[in-house]
């Protein structure tokens, strides 16, 4: 007897799955709930298995019978993804899903343009983005949840592929009347007699403090956040002074004060400071075609300085 159900109907299985939960799920692949709890029901009556259990504390949790239904499903849409990769090389066309992960830091700058921009190149393709910190992508690209990340080279395991783009030196943050802002550059240790707004996010806080451990220096932290633009927020308002590596276009906090990033040298002004490497990191499989085609059109507009909401 022919079963009847859909790859969709799979798709949101495996999502709700991985996600644990229909809320979470939903987010995640941009679809309603009741959507969700509808395809789940559909087949589980088509299966005649319960799927899941249902546990307050725990959302949905996977029966033995479940889990193993969603690992061959996951299988088979990978081989359906596969088959259309081939009909799009037969046609002389790519096209398909892409899911991509962005640092929460830059997302703001990047998701929109980059979306618009290899959405025209690649009408065909189905490009979603979601951002996460540093240790949030690298669960999201263990898990499956995404195909690719834009991120830096921080703590990545063995298991990833990184291909660097770009290097991006650190800049110090200052309201414009700061006395240090009026400078070319400023030295690690002109800053740390300052106060710090620490952007304290993982690995990118490690990073920013061994700036000055390398140097033999200890920053005065005044304040921590968790954003770019509270801290972008917080430094236009006297609060300290900041640290990125990649530099809006027209650096603003987001009430419009205005704001100017000094380059950063180490000891003697003509001493570099270690960048970051901003890069993209994937699983060391091989990559469907229309990832591949996501990773070069992307070294394209950052190497060819085509993004306008940066200064690189």
């Amino acid at each position: 007897m022919a079963l009847r159900f859909t790859f969709r109907q799979l798709e949101y299985f495996v999502a709700i799955g991985r996600a644990g939960s229909l809320s979470a799920a939903a987010r995640r692949i941009n679809v309603s709930a009741p959507s969700l709890s509808a395809a789940l029901a559909q087949l589980e009556a088509e299966f005649g298995l319960p799927l899941f259990t249902r546990q307050h504390a725990q959302g949905l949790v996977l029966t033995d019978a479940g889990q193993r239904l969603m690992d061959r499903a996951a299988h088979l849409l990978e081989e359906a993804g596969a088959l259309g990769d081939l009909a799009n090389d037969m046609a002389e066309r790519l096209g398909g899903p892409v899911s991509a992960g962005c640092l929460v830091t830059f997302a703001p700058l990047l998701m929109g343009p980059l979306r618009r921009s290899f959405s025209d190149a690649f009408p065909e393709a189905r490009l979603s983005m979601q951002e996460a910190h540093q240790a949030g992508l690298l669960t999201l690209l263990d898990r499956g949840e995404i195909d690719i990340a834009l991120t830096y080279n921080l703590d990545l395991p063995k298991t990833l592929r990184f291909d660097a783009l770009l290097d991006l030196p650190p800049h110090a943050v200052l309201p414009p009347g700061h006395p240090l802002a009026c400078h070319d550059s400023v030295t690690l240790a002109a800053l740390a007699a300052e106060p710090m707004v620490l952007l304290d996010l993982p690995h990118s806080r490690d990073y920013f403090l061994s700036l000055f451990q390398t140097a033999g220096l200890r920053p005065r932290i005044a304040e921590r956040c968790g954003g770019l633009g509270v801290m972008f927020s917080l430094v236009a308002h006297g609060f300290g002074y900041g640290l990125v590596n990649l530099r809006p276009a027209a650096p603003q906090s987001p009430d419009g004060a205005a704001l100017r990033l000094v380059p950063i040298t180490g000891p003697a002004p003509s001493e570099p400071v270690r960048p970051m490497v901003l890069g993209l990191a994937r699983k060391r499989a091989v990559s469907p075609r229309i990832v591949a085609a996501f990773a070069t059109h992307l070294r394209d507009r950052l190497q060819g300085r085509t993004l306008p909401g940066l200064a690189l």
